[in-house]
């Protein structure tokens, strides 16, 4: 039996880890929490699972909130005007073929790391430490890092090509709340932009106090939306500053969380980080090597609500590469060739997450066209689940304008009714 560690009990370590068990490896994971800390602690984001990621789980055995999870059935974009108008420039909600989900992680990971336990992997709660991982890594044929973007990270060399930001491009604060409404057309991821100064995010989730709504502003560091307390703020005054930049930014979305309070006393966060692509492979002192997965190696912006959808895809492509490859050995050929079938997908996410942070005019193009043309619209909604089709229409100014031509081209007017 094949020993394996994985480092980091997050959406992807987890996943890995318990797809390994069922395939019979022997499986260490390593995390500094157990599942009553994670329970007990702060949120770690606002993830949304699209169809792909949730079809996963519910094959391995791993989706327990279907029937209390809120389904999500749209992702709905608005663009604020500049002059601050309480009414939006753009406002449309296009359609998932598949409805999404958003478990609060807490939730989901405390579940997963007990199922992996019951189901006879060797769970370590420690900090592990650069030295350490250099000391224990002999004693496994694998070691897996999928220990998010901390110092565990940065053991891996960054891809100066792939990495043109070296500072964080927004500042992140969220909650997740009790008395917010409902959006207006139901089930909807909703996306206010802001031009020139970041854009804030709502959506239904399933959190410890059942379901609830989770709110997020990501603004441009500096910028007007720039103004929630950050570390050692309390939850209560988080919350005020997102209803502040709501009041006055994205009035439509103050009037649902006026009433809002926080869910729970770790229902808050706020930081940054900036969006990093690093080398999958690490080498350690006395010679061995070591795997990155997910946002360990490719940690982008959550402006395209990607993270865990990639996380999960990630775990995926790990975990076949691993069967995959038989007795041979877990050298560095395979784990570059392992990462590189993830970077396959992974690169499609990063171009995404560029685009959509420098918002270049074709993109305001584009809004303007799904508000008149559903197809459009709903297109938008489903490169959420699947977005390697994005790079025919969406990223290339060129081809963005090549699409919009074409679409009214076809419909013979430039004023197109969305039905």
């Amino acid at each position: 039996m094949r020993r394996i560690l994985v480092v980091g009990a997050g959406q992807s370590g987890l996943q890995l880890a318990i797809g390994l068990l069922a395939e019979d490896y022997d499986v260490t994971l390593v995390d500094p929490r157990g599942p009553e800390e994670i329970e007990t602690g702060r949120v770690m984001s606002t993830q949304c699972l699209f169809g792909p990621a949730l079809r996963r789980e519910r094959r391995h055995g791993l989706s327990f909130w279907d029937d209390r999870a809120p389904a999500i059935t749209g992702v709905g974009v608005r663009v604020a005007r500049p002059d601050g108008d309480p009414e939006p420039e753009v406002d449309w909600v296009g359609r998932l073929e598949e409805p999404a989900q958003s478990v609060d992680q807490r939730l989901k990971l405390a579940a997963w790391l007990r199922v992996f336990v019951q189901g006879g992997g060797r769970f370590l709660r420690h900090r592990v430490s650069v030295e350490d991982l250099a000391t224990v890594g002999w004693d496994y044929e694998l070691v897996v890092v999928a220990a998010g973007r901390g110092e565990l990270a940065r053991i891996f060399p960054r891809d100066e090509r792939r990495s043109p930001f070296r500072a964080p491009q927004r500042s992140l604060s969220l909650a997740y709340v009790t008395g917010a409404e409902a959006h207006p057309v139901g089930g909807v991821l909703s996306r206010t932009a802001v031009p020139g100064a970041g854009e804030v995010f709502s959506l239904p989730t399933l959190s410890l106090v059942g379901p609830c709504q989770a709110v997020m502003v990501e603004a441009v560091p500096g910028g007007p939306l720039d103004r929630i307390p950050g570390a050692g703020a309390s939850g209560e005054e988080i919350l005020a500053g997102i209803l502040d930049v709501l009041r006055h930014h994205a009035p439509w979305e103050y009037e649902r969380f006026a009433e809002a309070r926080p869910a729970d006393s770790g229902a808050t966060l706020s930081g940054g980080y900036a969006p990093t692509v690093r080398e999958p492979v690490a080498h350690l002192r006395g010679g061995n090597v070591v795997l990155g997965m997910a946002d360990s190696v490719v940690a982008n912006d959550p402006i395209t609500a990607q993270g865990a959808n990639m996380a999960s895809l990630c775990a995926e492509v790990y975990r076949r590469a691993i069967v995959d490859h038989g007795r041979r050995p877990f050298d560095e050929t395979f784990m570059r060739s392992a990462f590189a079938a993830y970077w396959h997908h992974a690169r499609q996410v990063t171009a995404w997450s560029r685009v959509m942070l420098s918002g270049p005019p074709h993109v305001w193009e584009l809004y303007r066209l799904a508000e008149r043309h559903r197809p459009t619209a709903d297109r938008f909604a489903d490169s959420f689940s699947d977005p390697g089709g994005l790079i025919d229409w969406f990223l290339h100014p060129e081809r963005a304008m090549e699409y919009v031509d074409s679409v009214r081209c076809a419909t013979g007017s430039s004023h197109l009714p969305i039905s």
